[in-house]
Order: structure tokens, then C-alpha cells, then sequence
């Protein structure tokens, strides 16, 4: 983080790590970039197309990281809706780590904010059969969002 604030031209580099396959360094990339960019941040916002794109095929680490960095940028309503559809499905994923499932969950609550018909999706999606698999802390995270209204 310290070195780029003091190397901001190396940006455009730790985004295109943050896409590549090169692991580990790929998803620390991604929270690394999560971690010094501003919300809606205009350096990332000619990637976010390909972030929503590449969400599908990502490990459970990486895809959370690269979903932290999208849950900051105000992202377009086509956009909205392919990640909205990736989350749902990640969400419904009882395999996936708890962590992971959680991020999806917020976006999936940010967009049920946004646009309202989608409230009822997200109380049957909230049942226990995806609630009880999370661990302790998700879980309690999970039901507080689930007290604040809407959704």
C-alpha cells in the first residue's frame, strides 16, 4: 500500500496483475488494488466491464477481492445486472467460503436497494438453507443486513 502511494504510475501494472493467472499474486493484487482506490475510481472504471466478465471463472479468493473493488465503483445497469446474476449464483453455492458468499450477499442487498422488485428475490434467497451453512460471524452479519430496511 505505501509503495503505491508513492509510485501511482505503477497502477495501471497492479490492475493487470490483479487480472492475470499468475498466482498467488493475482488476488493479492486485487485487495491490494481494493485497498488504495477511491470509490468509484476513475482508474479502474475502463476495467470494469472486464472485472464483471472474469468473475465466473475466478478462484473463491480472487473473485471476492475483485468483487470488494467493484462493490466501491458505481457501475452501469447492464453491469449491474451480470453481476447481480453472478452473485446470486455464488450466493446460492453453500460449498463456497462463507467470506465469498458474504460479498455476493452484499451486492446482492446493494441492488435489491437499488431497484426494489428484486427485495422479494432476496427474502427467499435469505432462507435457511443458505443461511445455516455460513460460519458464526457471516451469519450474524448476514441476519443484521437482514434487519435494515429495505432488505
Amino acid at each position: 500500500m505505501g509503495y503505491m502511494a508513492d509510485h501511482p504510475e505503477d497502477f495501471d501494472q497492479l490492475i493487470q496483475l490483479a487480472f492475470s493467472s499468475n498466482k498467488p499474486y493475482c488476488w493479492r493484487a486485487a485487495w491490494l488494488l481494493w485497498d488504495c482506490m477511491e470509490d468509484n475510481d476513475s482508474r479502474i472504471i475502463p476495467y470494469t466491464d472486464r472485472m464483471v466478465d472474469a468473475l465466473p471463472d475466478l478462484k473463491d479468493g480472487h473473485f471476492r477481492e475483485l468483487l470488494k473493488v467493484l462493490l466501491k465503483m458505481d457501475l452501469g445497469e447492464e453491469q449491474e445486472g451480470l453481476l447481480y446474476d453472478v452473485c446470486v449464483k455464488y450466493w446460492e453455492s453453500i460449498s463456497k467460503r462463507p467470506s465469498v458468499r458474504y460479498y455476493a450477499f452484499l451486492l446482492m442487498v446493494r441492488m435489491a436497494k437499488k431497484y426494489p422488485d428484486l427485495q422479494h428475490e432476496i427474502e427467499v434467497l435469505t432462507h435457511s438453507e443458505y443461511i445455516d451453512s455460513l460460519s458464526p460471524g457471516v451469519r450474524k452479519s448476514v441476519k443484521k443486513r437482514l434487519k435494515e430496511k429495505p432488505v
